[in-house]
Formats: structure tokens, C-alpha cells, sequence
């Protein structure tokens, strides 16, 4: 039987959507105000979700204070009240969207959960729009 453990965490960031091999006409009509060369911010949510079996001797899939230990320091500190672009080393080459931002967090948080454990990120860049990743 698998159980589904979820922890709501956020941050906030300023992050430009662009291409440097693009021309500046192209950057502009793909991304909009989101190419915006002094940047912008949001305020993200995000939902991350570990699903696995119940530890019979626990009683936990996961225990919750280390999965809030592990998005503070795999996320939060990573990523909250920084420039994605400029801060961030995984975003140094990978344009900063949504998209990516969730598989760039995933595979953060994967690389120090078990193993065993099956990961869903779901990230809220305003509260319309949202995307999840679970690995595949």
C-alpha cells in the first residue's frame, strides 16, 4: 500500500525568460513582459509530494521534518530571494521557466530522498499557473 506525503513550501525570485542566441525581436515576441532585461519576480508555491510505504516500524512513508529540512536546504536556500539567472548555478545555462524550474528542483530533491520514495513537484508561479514533474 503506498501513501502520499505532501509539504507546501515557498520563495521568491526574480528570474528574465530569454535566449542569448536569439535576436532581440525573436526574445520579445516569445516571452513578452517576461524577457524584461531588468528582470521580475514572483512569489512561488510549490507542493512537493513523496509517495512510498508505510515504515512498519515508523509508521511515516517520510518523515515530514526531514522532508521540510530537505526543501529549506535543497530550495528555499538555494533559490529564495535570489536572481534564477544570476544567483542560481543550475540556471547559468538553462533558461529560467517554470518548466524548468520544477525539474532543476526535482532532481535537487531526489538526489537526497531515499531511493525508494517516488517524487512529485508541483510549482505555482502565480495561482493560475502551475507545473508538476515526477520524473518521467
Amino acid at each position: 500500500m503506498n501513501v502520499t506525503v505532501s509539504r507546501r513550501a515557498h520563495f521568491n525570485a526574480a528570474h528574465r525568460l530569454h535566449r542569448p542566441d536569439w535576436s532581440t525581436e525573436k526574445n520579445v515576441a516569445i516571452f513578452g513582459k517576461c524577457n524584461n532585461p531588468n528582470f521580475h519576480g514572483h512569489n512561488y508555491e510549490m507542493v512537493v509530494s513523496v509517495t512510498g510505504k508505510i515504515d512498519p516500524e515508523t509508521g511515516y512513508v517520510v518523515d515530514v521534518k526531514i522532508l521540510k529540512d530537505f526543501i529549506k536546504s535543497e530550495v528555499e536556500e538555494a533559490f529564495d530571494h535570489k536572481n534564477l539567472n544570476l544567483d542560481v548555478p543550475e540556471f547559468k545555462n538553462l533558461n529560467p521557466t517554470a518548466e524548468n524550474i520544477v525539474v532543476v528542483i526535482y532532481n535537487k530533491l531526489k538526489a537526497v530522498l531515499e531511493p525508494h520514495l517516488a517524487l512529485e513537484v508541483t510549482l505555482y508561479e502565480t495561482p493560475r499557473n502551475f507545473v508538476s514533474y515526477s520524473g518521467s
